[in-house]
């Protein structure tokens, strides 16, 4: 399974990428774009999903990668919270917060299915073989 050669292979990564774009793409029109404080906290948080599988990759080994992912399933979850506020509040609509919360949640999934293999894995540098 852990044969990544770049964090840019890493499924929880790509899923991470794919947030990141719907939440940019949603926060960017109407109120939701004007509600600046909120924008960027769920923008920050989408991003930092993203950023810290990448962090987590490129340290040295997998107790580390281990902490990151945990961060990431973290942050994936302020997502997954927000998207109910922005539902709330009107920002997005049923169809909307629906594609934001799976994805989110999707990458809570991934993050904790690398994590649970990592725990119990031969592997202990990020340079696996």
């Amino acid at each position: 399974m852990a044969t990544f050669k770049r964090f840019e292979e890493i499924e929880a990564w790509q899923l991470a990428r794919d947030l990141c774009k719907l939440v940019y793409k949603l926060t960017s029109k109407g109120e939701f774009a004007k509600d600046f404080a909120f924008k960027n906290q769920i923008r920050d948080a989408a991003g930092l999903a993203m950023d810290n599988i990448a962090e987590g990759y490129e340290r040295d080994g997998t107790k580390e990668f281990i902490n990151f992912l945990s961060i990431s399933k973290g942050s994936s979850g302020e997502v997954r919270s927000q998207s109910y506020r922005a539902f709330d509040v009107g920002y997005v609509t049923k169809e909307e917060f629906m594609e934001l919360f799976t994805l989110a949640s999707r990458v809570s999934k991934a993050d904790a299915g690398l994590m649970e293999y990592f725990k119990t894995c031969e592997l202990k540098g990020i340079k696996w073989k």
